[in-house]
């Protein structure tokens, strides 16, 4: 016990005289004398939310995000990797977010890329993974993956084929229909037509790189029908708005 209580009244003399002990949070030039603290909203040092702001990097990105921002229907045809996608479901989450509307549904048609893949395993949702692989990882790196798997649970996000639109009325919504090119002239047009109100409505496709047989897909005429409408603009991208590696475009030119 005498030991113990050496030892103690020894800390306790080291303690006050201030030698041992060492702030953890020096004060900073222009803070106060006590120190740092994770409470002072004027500490320029503290930790802040990381926020990754989408811009435009083409004059047609550009146009194609103002025409989201001002119009109900956009359509934007354009070369693999000119940020059609990406950007569509970028607007998607900032409409959701502020409140402009209550739901995005997200549409795809399940077409193979030249390859059959056969019978796949699993439910619908699983069935149709693939398909929809790349919405889910531009929806990934906007929102995170917890919260884009509470948002699909609780249905605030819909991704949904395109066999599965037909009688649906979308009010309310962000839709975003991607790989329009591997639409026929009629499921375009159902798709077009499943328009309510207060609602957005965003085709994506690239007319030169369909995988239905020569033909069927109507992508390309359906945009020059509607390039007649006033409302509805029609944004068309070029190898100049490619935003993938440099050779993206310089293959594209000779393929």
């Amino acid at each position: 016990m005498a030991k113990r209580s050496m030892r103690s009244k020894s800390r306790a003399s080291s303690y006050a005289s201030q030698e041992n002990v060492h702030p953890l949070f020096p004060g900073r030039p222009g803070h106060q004398a006590k120190g740092w603290t994770p409470h002072d909203p004027d500490d320029k040092f503290r930790d802040r939310k990381y926020v990754k702001n989408v811009r435009a990097m083409s004059p047609a990105q550009q146009q194609f995000m103002d025409s989201v921002d001002t119009q109900s229907v956009v359509l934007a045809l354009g070369p693999a990797g000119t940020g059609k996608t990406y950007l569509a479901i970028a607007k998607a989450v900032e409409a959701l977010e502020a409140g402009k509307v209550q739901r995005i549904v997200l549409s795809r048609p399940a077409v193979e890329a030249g390859e059959s893949l056969g019978f796949l395993p699993g439910d619908l949702t699983e069935k149709l993974a693939p398909y929809l692989r790349p919405l889910y990882d531009a929806l990934t790196e906007r929102l995170g993956t917890k919260r884009l798997k509470q948002m699909l649970a609780d249905g605030i996000i819909e991704i949904a084929p395109v066999a599965y639109m037909r009688g649906r009325t979308l009010s309310e919504c962000f839709v975003v229909i991607d790989e329009a090119q591997n639409c026929t002239y009629t499921q375009i047009k159902m798709l077009l037509t499943r328009l309510g109100w207060r609602s957005t409505m965003v085709l994506t496709g690239d007319p030169d790189q369909t995988d239905l047989l020569p033909g069927i897909s109507g992508l390309a005429d359906i945009a020059a029908r509607l390039e007649a409408v006033p409302d509805i603009p029609v944004v068309r991208l070029a190898e100049g708005d490619i935003v993938r590696h440099p050779l993206v475009a310089a293959m594209l030119t000779v393929l």
